[in-house]
């Protein structure tokens, strides 16, 4: 399929009530209204087609960057690509979902995350806390910099609740994602999760809630799933 005849496939499966969900989602740019499921069955159709991945992401249009990140392999991108990406991120749904599927995905993730995580735009900051938050997800242990990954915990223990709006969200989810990855920090997560307390973000007209790191890493913890890595993080 051709870059054109993606997006016709997409205009055509749009809706009004899938781009006031994208909407209500932070959505700021052009968007059909495609519902997720129906972008699976399209990637499965265009699967390993990297370049065509790359222009999709290039038209803007919130349904075919999220396309893109399904299909695209961030292996296979340079490091200004994915730069690129994060900088075009015009949705959370793309910033915090989208663009750290691929940067964890590529040899530059854990570099990519920390230059982000300095940023004073509250996009990429997140971008930056949940590409980290994916590593430790994906990656063996021994991979990992546990040194490094202690003082991300205590920086957000520190800083967390004079963040930018998204900066928290991610930043509560890089705790939970530690706590539930990582089971020789799932005590450290734990104890910062409860010094931390109850994460204040704005969520808009969502029916989104911040998720309690407290509970949701006991919950793990209690079905015995502490330390089980995912393969991908990409839904």
């Amino acid at each position: 399929m051709t870059t054109k005849e993606v997006m016709a496939k997409l205009e055509s499966l749009g809706s009004e009530a899938g781009k006031n969900v994208f909407m209500i989602h932070g959505s700021t740019g052009k968007c059909f209204g495609v519902r997720v499921a129906d972008l699976k069955v399209i990637m499965k159709q265009i699967k390993n087609e990297q370049q065509l991945a790359l222009d999709l992401y290039d038209t803007g249009v919130l349904d075919a960057m999220y396309l893109a990140g399904l299909v695209a392999d961030g292996a296979k991108m340079t490091k200004k690509q994915i730069q690129d990406w994060v900088e075009k991120a015009g949705s959370y749904v793309i910033s915090e979902y989208t663009v750290p599927w691929v940067a964890a995905e590529s040899p530059w993730g854990r570099e990519l995350a920390l230059e982000w995580m300095a940023s004073k735009k509250d996009h990429v900051a997140a971008a930056g806390w949940n590409t980290m938050g994916v590593l430790v997800a994906v990656k063996e242990d021994s991979e990992l910099d546990m040194k490094e990954l202690k003082a991300l915990l205590e920086k957000v223990q520190k800083t967390i609740h004079e963040a930018p709006n998204r900066g928290r969200y991610t930043m509560n989810g890089f705790v939970i994602s530690l706590g539930t990855y990582v089971s020789s920090l799932t005590p450290a997560a734990m104890e910062a999760a409860k010094k931390i307390g109850k994460v204040e973000v704005n969520m808009g007209d969502t029916y989104c809630k911040v998720p309690s790191a407290p509970e949701y890493i006991k919950k793990v913890k209690d079905a015995g799933r502490v330390g089980k890595k995912r393969k991908t993080f990409k839904c």
